[in-house]
């Protein structure tokens, strides 16, 4: 059910911002360069997808498997485009590791049996390293009173919920946000985080955010990115095929030009 609730407010967008190899950052780096999105096929389904559809996987000097969302570890890198339950049927079958085989060129490859764990925790990482980075370029606002009013002006391009705030709350804001033409066709709702205030307020370094907007586009969009990305991995409904939210769109707006 929870699950059900996080899905219900996510976005369309599919441009990942990418991780480095061990999973862990300091930050999330400067916002990615315009140019022209290259294209990389899943080892897992074989379908050929904007390389910012899909989460890029290394291997470690010593042979295993590493999450590499941000796709910024050196050498060749290996693709998947399917969510979290498809991933650990593919390990379970061998199939993964038939496709890491084919691309690395190599047999000799570990996959470590918490490989969609690690992965997970990359791509939470990664947005909350991202909603950190909007609040300290000051493209963030937290607060009811503060959101509704920008809202209402029509000032706000992202609503974000935590998981734990309250229903009346969350109808509240979102009805401000309907009335400043802030939401669209694929979002009349705030997205609900999948943590609650306590996380929120720890990646931004502030006290008791329960809702949180971004009144910048572009923040908006690298936010609702890395968000929608890790939810898409965690849909255990997403099956071996990729559903709606694997395939997405990419954009050439969140292209950095690898390998």
């Amino acid at each position: 059910m929870k699950l059900q609730r996080l899905i219900q407010g996510r976005t369309l967008l599919r441009k990942p911002q990418n991780d480095t190899l061990s999973g862990s950052t300091k930050s999330v780096g400067p916002e990615p360069s315009r140019g022209t999105t290259s294209e990389r096929t899943c080892v897992v389904s074989r379908r050929t997808e904007p390389r910012d559809a899909l989460i890029r996987l290394a291997l470690s000097p010593d042979g295993e498997v590493a999450p590499d969302v941000r796709a910024k570890a050196p050498g060749r890198g290996a693709w998947i485009g399917v969510g979290r339950a498809a991933l650990d049927t593919a390990i379970a079958k061998g199939k993964l590791k038939a496709g890491l085989a084919r691309t690395f060129k190599t047999s000799e490859i570990v996959i470590p049996a918490d490989l969609s764990d690690r992965i997970a925790a990359a791509l939470r990482l990664a947005a909350l390293d991202r909603l950190g980075l909007e609040a300290r370029s000051g493209m963030l606002l937290n607060g009811s009173e503060k959101i509704e009013s920008a809202a209402r002006q029509g000032k706000v391009h992202l609503l974000i919920h935590a998981a734990d705030a309250g229903e009346d709350g969350n109808r509240k804001l979102d009805q401000a946000w309907r009335v400043g033409g802030g939401a669209h066709a694929t979002q009349r709702q705030g997205l609900v985080f999948p943590e609650d205030r306590t996380i929120l307020s720890m990646a931004l370094g502030r006290e008791n955010v329960v809702h949180v907007a971004l009144t910048d586009p572009a923040a908006a969009r690298r936010v609702s990115h890395a968000i929608d990305r890790w939810l898409t991995f965690i849909d255990p409904d997403a099956g071996l095929e990729g559903g709606d939210f694997a395939r997405g769109s990419a954009s050439a707006e969140f292209d950095e030009g690898l390998e």
